[in-house]
């Protein structure tokens, strides 16, 4: 599935991915592919992506390692949308 995650300041990352996992305001959830469409409010925490993620160097600072491939990015508040394979995260 595609992710798209984007900041006030720049687009923090695009690219496929195997799966994300954010801290939704109900609680953290998993979307895999084919995932059925979803919006949600996203609270305080990490969003968890899986996959072989290639960031760019303006951006690095911002994401931690986590184990085996997958990737962290800590954030404040957030969006999320997910439609047709497609994965849009508006974080703050």
């Amino acid at each position: 599935m595609y992710l798209e995650i984007v900041s006030p300041e720049a687009t923090l990352f695009s690219g496929e991915v195997t799966s994300i996992s954010v801290p939704g305001v109900n609680g953290e959830f998993e979307m895999l592919n084919n995932h059925a469409p979803i919006i949600s409010l996203l609270k305080e925490g990490v969003v968890k992506i899986s996959g072989n993620i290639e960031l760019d160097e303006e951006v690095q600072d911002k994401f931690t390692k986590g184990d085996k491939n997958t990737t962290l990015l800590k954030i404040n508040s957030g969006t999320i949308e997910m439609k047709d394979n497609k994965v849009i995260v508006l974080a703050d």
